[in-house]
């Protein structure tokens, strides 16, 4: 499966903040967003779930999705999952399947949610409130509500903000298994540029509402394109035989100044 990305833009207002995007994510890739802060790359996940006004085609699989589209095959996860809630954590999930749910819920169905939740360890906080656990907790419950949609596309926006060390590559490590063993099309938009050169099997560097590199992590994690991405000088030294790290050094000195 393939999702088509052609000619994506964005404005607010008067201002462009995504130009001309082109890509294509396929399944069985996890694909990172990187970029610094405004780049344009929760702006890009939310245009392609259809949440803010764009022009430019997107494609499933060569078919144009129209809004109804989105709404049926995509899941989007935003960065900020910190809406206070009177559900149980056990409820949200289940609204992952809202679209197929009648008035009694099966009991297979119930079953399969909480069994969705004991995979992020989260099946004992089942009967809480989400307003009654913690903001890392809270994150961990709307991805496991994404994944229990089973969308054809996933798109999460910084998906490992709010968590520990271990629930990052936990959640890492399950996004990986998810794009290898299903025909789901995920991205991500990820700041830690080691866990996305870890993890990611393609990066979209983003630089101005552009796609300044795309390709593997060898290919996109340049001291160039980090240089004009970021504003950092680094160094990209590879600790593995197919793992690359960045070293960050110093801010770059901007052009012009002396």
């Amino acid at each position: 499966m393939t999702l088509g990305i052609d000619g994506l833009c964005v404005r607010y207002g008067d201002a462009p903040v995504l130009r001309e995007l082109r890509d294509t994510w396929q399944s069985g890739e996890l694909t990172a967003l990187i970029g610094c802060n405004g780049a344009g790359k929760s702006t890009m996940l939310k245009a392609l779930a259809g949440l803010l006004p764009s022009t430019g085609m997107v494609r499933l699989d060569g078919a144009t999705m129209r809004s109804a589209d989105r709404c049926r095959h995509i899941a989007y996860m935003p960065q900020d999952t910190g809406a206070a809630s009177s559900l149980t954590v056990l409820e949200v999930v289940l609204l992952g399947r809202l679209r197929s749910l009648g008035m009694r819920l099966p009991t297979g169905v119930v079953r399969a949610a909480i069994e969705a939740l004991d995979g992020f360890g989260l099946a004992g906080l089942q009967a809480r409130r989400l307003d009654e656990i913690s903001g890392g907790q809270r994150q961990l419950v709307f991805l496991t509500q994404a994944l229990f949609r089973e969308p054809r596309v996933l798109l999460l926006d910084e998906p490992t903000a709010a968590l520990d060390l271990r629930h990052q590559l936990l959640v890492l490590e399950k996004l990986r298994h998810l794009t290898a063993t299903t025909g789901t099309v995920v991205a991500m938009a990820l700041h830690d540029l080691n866990l996305a050169a870890q993890f990611a099997d393609r990066l979209v560097g983003l630089h101005d509402g552009t796609i300044r590199a795309s390709g593997s992590a060898g290919a996109v994690l340049t001291c160039d394109n980090l240089r004009v991405m970021y504003g950092i000088e680094a160094d990209v030294v590879r600790v593995a035989e197919t793992r690359l790290q960045v070293m960050p050094l110093r801010a770059a000195a901007r052009a012009g100044a002396k």
